[in-house]
């Protein structure tokens, strides 16, 4: 691991003052189950509400609170972009993206009759699908909101070591990587090491306090309710999350490569 934190610092700073690089060209993706509803929820009421009101106390239900309702989403993010007046020119957010397809309702409902297509989750998500989604989503984000000025440079989009990831030298996806005069490639992170990926490390629970407060009813909803939440999720604290992963590497690198710390608390609006 002190090797990959040593490959994040300007070569030429090592034995004077080191400075990381500014990783404006590494995209962090991981996966997330995101639920429909937390097992237990607290509601606060005015003094005028009724507690029956339902649209302020929805009411839900499932077979039990190990069966709540659940869809895995794949995000992808890189640092954000200011000009010198501090003005953003990227905001870093690529795209959150749920692993789902639309399958034929078995039953009749109340809701539906049986045969008619609805949103179903993927609960198991293998290589194949991941490389699906790679391709047909994340790197069609990549081309559509990237820099144009700094599209011709490498791009890293880096994950984690979980099987259903690619291989970097998996043939269908650098096939696609190399598409419209882009250079995207893959890297891994070191293994064991949770801190070395912003999604980890605190913007996947920004998201899903947002996602909660939706309340969302149906898989639709909360597909619906974490994409909101990403796209609101503001630009400054993701860059703030950048910053976090750079002082958890300096703490690796004290630990002589171990995870025996805790992440340090700092003041980010200081050392933007």
């Amino acid at each position: 691991m002190i090797q990959f934190c040593l490959s994040m610092i300007v070569s030429s700073t090592l034995r004077s003052n080191p400075m990381f690089l500014d990783m404006y060209n590494y995209v962090h993706i991981d996966e997330k189950w995101f639920f429909l509803t937390e097992t237990s929820e607290r509601y606060y009421f005015l003094p005028e509400e009724e507690e029956e009101e339902e649209e302020a106390n929805p009411y839900r239900s499932c077979q039990s609170k190990n069966f709540i309702t659940k869809i895995m989403f794949m995000a992808a993010v890189a640092r954000p972009r200011y000009d010198e007046d501090g003005i953003e020119l990227f905001s870093g957010k690529i795209g959150i993206f749920p692993f789902v397809f639309q399958g034929p309702a078995k039953r009749n409902s109340k809701n539906r009759v049986a045969g008619t297509l609805e949103t179903k989750p993927i609960l198991s998500v293998t290589k194949d699908v991941t490389r699906s989604c790679l391709i047909e989503k994340v790197l069609p984000a990549i081309r559509s909101k990237w820099l144009l000025a700094h599209a011709n440079a490498p791009i890293f989009i880096q994950q984690d070591n979980v099987r259903p990831h690619l291989s970097v030298n998996d043939l269908e996806f650098n096939e696609a990587a190399k598409q419209d005069g882009f250079d995207i490639r893959l890297c891994f992170q070191p293994p064991n090491s949770p801190n070395m990926n912003v999604l980890d490390l605190g913007f996947f629970r920004a998201i899903q306090s947002l996602q909660y407060q939706r309340a969302p009813l149906t898989i639709d909803e909360l597909i619906e309710a974490v994409e909101k939440s990403f796209d609101e999720m503001e630009v400054h604290r993701l860059n703030h999350v950048f910053l976090t992963l750079q002082s958890c590497m300096v703490e690796v690198m004290k630990d002589k490569g171990g995870n025996n710390y805790k992440i340090p608390h700092m003041n980010k609006e200081k050392l933007e």
